[in-house]
């Protein structure tokens, strides 16, 4: 895990008391919300409907337990006991008082954490694949090329007002665990002739306009990947539209000009950037490297895990992962229980989990872009411990990857965006499924919800997506199907006329029996639908 120096810390620290003055100043009403609004949002402090929410930075989703504990610290101390961990790997504290917020980043600081870049038209949090580290498909870890575009594009002179808000994803296997090609730009690192390199991908994204993104660069080598990533930038910053927000993404751009001429300026600009020196020396990579190096396992004493606990074995199954190491697993933490908030942990909660990363996870916690929370090294034969203690907390649903394990934004209940409630939609459909052998039966099957067509819960990315719609002063939910955004990427329809509150639930039962009937061995639901089509599925909906 990378650890700040003397100037990072100084940076953020500065940074802290920066704001504070400026918090002091709108609270004297020497400036005004519009003076005010652009210095709160760089330091990731939006005004909702009901208060102003903090998004906290967690880069590339990667916590030790004290950072951890900080995040449960706030939760108790400035927000009602709980925070939202986030699609993007960071956490949101919903009911945060404003004289309080300059506090909450010092406290922040103490754990070399901040909101900076959480906000606004800049590069955004790097994400990254929740098992990086542990996932024996990588071909390396790719948080060290996640901390290296961190720290290139955190106060980057050119990208601080890019034309709009800009993601990047860095990956290193093959099965794509962070959605990277539905990212601004997502890079896969792979090597090709024992060369390591990266394969390129931009102009993805949801929202207004969703999009895959396409190819533009089949192989980069690293040591040119992050001039090349700069060059892809300078074009978009150029030529990206700043008259309408709506048309302002690089998707936009690249759908326009087409990829292959967005691909011919990058390389004429990419000539132009790797004559300044700005890829990194070895020296300075293998400092990074560092940080990330494997934390000191033991031998594996050949011991597996005790099954004769029946709730155990199904945990074991479903929210167990394979490790690269022998005798070590990779746990995940479902914040998916029945008819909770996707996302939601509470203040004890996150505690609980720093405790367990001390004690059994080399002191690591990552966060996901499916909003649960992972321990990346634990030994097998502490899982019975692990999970026992994950029970006791009500953090142990063995939903993982399954129907109950929805994505939602936090909806009309916060979001001043939002045209519809997402919350309480994902809680009656887990409800709905709470049968844990039902949805086993079901097998993967990814539902995302959202309260808007920003599309902040991934809806077009679900096997099953549902988007609240305002009509006509009345809550709608659109309901979608055949989208993921795994490395088989692909965009949902919607299947027709929306439903009210009730109605969606009902239709997502009549879409999984649907499925259920029609499926081959071994189909998940989204195979079922690619074969045969989105008629069934209509015609068992709209009759």
């Amino acid at each position: 895990m990378y650890k700040y120096d003397t100037y990072d810390q100084a940076i953020v620290d500065s940074r802290v008391e920066e704001f504070r003055d400026q918090v002091k100043r709108r609270l004297a009403g020497q400036i005004t919300e519009d003076q005010f609004k652009p210095l709160r949002l760089m330091n990731g402090l939006y005004l909702q409907l009901h208060a102003y929410m903090l998004r906290v930075a967690v880069p590339y989703g990667t916590l030790d337990g004290r950072q951890m504990r900080m995040l449960g610290h706030i939760a108790r101390k400035y927000d009602r006991g709980y925070g939202h961990f986030t699609t993007r790997q960071n956490i949101q504290y919903n009911w945060i008082k404003l004289e309080d917020a300059p506090d909450i980043l010092a406290d922040l600081a103490t754990v070399e954490m901040h909101a900076i870049q959480t906000s606004g038209n800049c590069i955004r949090n790097i994400s990254s694949d929740q098992y990086a580290g542990a996932a024996a498909d990588e071909v390396t870890d790719p948080r060290v090329w996640a901390e290296l575009l961190r720290q290139w594009s955190t106060f980057h002179p050119e990208f601080s007002y890019l034309p709009r808000k800009f993601k990047i994803a860095v990956i290193a296997a093959d099965e794509d665990r962070a959605a990277m090609r539905l990212h601004d730009i997502g890079i896969q690192l792979i090597e090709r002739d024992g060369q390591l390199g990266g394969r390129v991908f931009v102009g993805g994204g949801m929202g207004r306009t969703p999009m895959v993104a396409p190819e533009i660069k089949d192989f980069i080598t690293a040591a040119d990947l992050l001039s090349y990533v700069e060059a892809c930038l300078r074009v978009y910053n150029r030529y990206g539209r700043r008259d309408n927000i709506y048309k302002a993404r690089i998707k936009i751009l690249i759908h326009e000009l087409g990829a292959d001429e967005y691909r011919r300026q990058v390389e004429e600009e990419f000539a132009l950037v790797k004559a300044l020196g700005i890829d990194p020396p070895q020296a300075e990579f293998d400092r990074i490297s560092a940080f990330f190096a494997p934390p000191a396992f033991v031998a594996d004493d050949g011991v597996a895990a005790d099954r004769s606990d029946p709730d155990f074995a199904v945990w074991l199954d479903q929210n167990v992962k394979p490790h690269k190491q022998p005798g070590y697993a990779i746990v995940n933490i479902s914040l998916k229980p029945t008819a909770g908030i996707p996302g939601d942990a509470s203040a004890d909660q996150i505690d609980l989990m720093a405790d367990l990363a001390e004690r059994y996870s080399f002191d690591e916690l990552r966060v996901t872009h499916a909003q649960n929370i992972v321990l990346p090294h634990v030994r097998t034969a502490d899982l019975y411990t692990v999970w026992q203690a994950l029970d006791a907390a009500g953090l142990a649903p063995a939903n993982l990857d399954l129907i109950s394990d929805i994505i939602a934004c936090p909806g009309l209940d916060y979001c001043s965006l939002a045209n519809a409630r997402s919350i309480p939609i994902a809680q009656k459909i887990a409800e709905r499924f709470a049968d844990l052998g039902r949805q086993r039966e079901l097998g993967e099957l990814k539902l995302k919800i959202s309260g808007c067509i920003n599309a902040c819960g991934h809806h077009h990315a679900g096997h099953i997506g549902i988007l609240g719609v305002d009509k006509k002063g009345t809550e709608n939910y659109q309901l979608l199907l055949g989208g993921s955004g795994a490395e088989d990427a692909s965009l949902a329809r919607i299947t027709g006329p929306g439903f009210d509150e009730d109605g969606i639930v009902d239709a997502v039962e009549k879409v999984t029996n649907v499925y259920l009937a029609s499926r081959e061995d071994g189909e998940r639901f989204l195979d079922t639908y690619r074969r045969v089509g989105l008629d069934p599925f209509k015609e068992a909906l709209y009759g």
